[in-house]
């Protein structure tokens, strides 16, 4: 290396000293004990994992070279336990309740939780099975269900959800909330894990879709891109904590493509659809038809010519519906 690369020890012990003057201000940034925070890869490995485990037949198991589902799914699944055990051991010391509990406390309430998680996997599977069917019979472009499994964002999101909100319904901090966030990174889809969301549940497409952590979904939803399910004001901050801010979504509903239904009072009713770029925060009956209505009018001029157009000539009515 030229020695115009060369750092020279005093450069770089006046850089080190000046680290950790900044690290010494005691803000919520400069903690530099990672050993009580959850580790992000671990919790995506056991995310993984998981993923195995709700579909056997479907990715690969690199580690364990075995020939019969039930010796591979008993490895995978003991391997599983102990890693999430670990986790949550570190994270419940983040509630109240266990924010002073001795170590061998912590590893029991977390061996509890873990095996109470598992026994509801049959029932994950269960709605996840529902979620392929309800994207296969909403999504003409889909060639069978196991294109769905391997390749739709939008099932992989809804999988990790399902996942992250029997953790959250467990009272586990942290670890849900790292889950669907590496899914929302992979897939630009944001779902809270305390949503509650029902069977059959179809995203389209999917990127940019929000649904907030109070959000309520009933069976056989279908949203497409770019929909947002939020809350209507956060100026509360953390006085709005446990209480109802995002908006109740009733059985059978369509939302197309960058609507927004906001408020936790808001309720759309039973078999509703609601257009593209809707901007809702009032409820909606049973049944009912939501849409924007544009109409847009242009002057068309010869680009030869020199353009000094008029706002007053470019005129745009929007008249709101519901049908």
């Amino acid at each position: 290396m030229s020695d115009l690369f060369q750092l020279e020890t005093k450069e770089l012990d006046e850089v080190m000293n000046l680290l950790m003057d900044d690290y010494r201000k005691e803000r919520i940034i400069d903690r530099v004990e990672s050993f009580d925070l959850p580790n992000s890869a671990e919790v995506q490995e056991i995310l993984k994992n998981i993923q195995n485990i709700i579909y056997p037949g479907f990715y690969t198991n690199e580690k364990y070279k075995v020939y019969t589902v039930k010796n591979n799914v008993q490895m995978l699944l003991e391997d599983t336990m102990y890693r999430l055990i670990r986790q949550i051991s570190v994270v419940l010391k983040y509630t109240d309740e266990y924010k002073n509990a001795d170590n061998a406390q912590l590893q029991k309430v977390a061996h509890d939780k873990t095996i109470a998680f598992f026994h509801r996997i049959p029932i994950i599977r269960e709605y996840i099975d529902t979620d392929v069917q309800a994207a296969y019979v909403g999504d003409p472009a889909a060639f069978n269900h196991e294109e769905i499994i391997v390749c739709y964002p939008g099932l992989y999101t809804i999988m990790v959800n399902r996942i992250a909100h029997e953790l959250f319904l467990l009272n586990i901090p942290l670890i849900p909330r790292i889950m669907t966030e590496f899914a929302h990174s992979k897939t630009g889809i944001d779902i809270h894990p305390g949503a509650t969301i029902g069977k059959y549940f179809f995203i389209d497409h999917g990127t940019g879709i929000v649904v907030g952590e109070t959000s309520v979904i009933g069976e056989n939803v279908k949203v497409y891109q770019g929909v947002t399910i939020g809350a209507l004001s956060t100026r509360g901050g953390q006085q709005l904590r446990g209480k109802k801010r995002h908006p109740t979504i009733e059985d059978n509903v369509t939302i197309y493509s960058g609507a927004s239904i906001l408020g936790g009072d808001t309720v759309i009713g039973q078999g509703a659809i609601i257009g593209g770029n809707s901007f809702i925060t009032k409820s909606v009956p049973a049944c009912a038809r939501v849409s924007i209505h544009q109409e847009v009018d242009y002057n068309i001029r010869n680009t030869n010519q020199n353009c000094d157009c008029k706002s007053e000539e470019f005129q745009q009515s929007e008249t709101w519906s519901n049908e």
